[in-house]
């Protein structure tokens, strides 16, 4: 079930393909994705809607870092007894550069 990358998930990114943002050492945050039911939570900066693959800031995970996530992983992983998904977009997010957006411990 595609409730990531829905259509509107794929315009926001229309203007930031993979590498767009290397150059620049303040990346602009596109979309944020949480886990319901977790700590963790996914700062994309950039995505490829062919091979559904983002690149982004994690953190709550064990050890918070860039790197590069399946979009079509995040959204097969579900709650064991309820069976929801567990990741979804944080719908109400606005776009802010990195310094912004995430604050050192």
């Amino acid at each position: 079930m595609k409730h990531i990358a829905t259509p509107e998930f794929i315009i926001l990114f229309e203007k930031y393909p993979l590498y767009s943002q290397e150059n620049n050492k303040d990346q602009l945050i596109i979309a944020k994705l949480f886990d319901t039911f977790g700590s963790a939570t996914w700062y994309l900066t950039e995505y490829n809607p062919t091979d559904k693959i983002a690149f982004g800031y994690v953190t709550g995970l064990a050890h918070d870092e860039w790197g590069y996530v399946s979009i079509e992983e995040l959204e097969g992983i579900n709650h064991d007894q309820l069976g929801v998904p567990r990741i979804e977009r944080d719908l109400y997010f606005t776009q802010a550069v990195f310094s912004e957006v995430v604050k050192p411990m």
